[in-house]
């Protein structure tokens, strides 16, 4: 069975389906909501994300751990532990925002 990636207007879907029709139909009944933008038959039955691409091939830190600690230490203000990670990590604006607004949906 055929691997597909579904990209909708809120959602990525990996997921096995017979043909494109099918895969759509695991969209419709997950989230009826979403718009369908993209269906793509991935060309291996696999799925891999490279760390690499997403910044973690460092071994020496942990973005999650640093990220929730700066949470933890401004109360949960955003902003505050923007500041705190980038004073941490040394990154800029952007990925300190990116690194704790993802950890705060996570449920720090």
């Amino acid at each position: 069975m055929p691997l597909f990636e579904i990209e909708t207007d809120a959602h990525i879907i990996i997921t096995w389906a017979d043909d494109e029709s099918s895969a759509q139909e695991v969209v419709d009944d997950a989230y009826p909501e979403d718009e369908v933008l993209r269906i793509t038959k991935r060309p291996r039955d696999s799925w891999v994300i490279s760390k690499g691409a997403l910044g973690l091939t460092d071994r020496t830190l942990d973005p999650c751990m640093i990220a929730r600690d700066c949470l933890s230490k401004s109360a949960g203000d955003k902003v505050n532990a923007i500041r705190l990670y980038r004073m941490e990590t040394g990154c800029d604006v952007d990925q300190a925002r990116r690194a704790i607004e993802s950890n705060m949906v996570m449920g720090w």
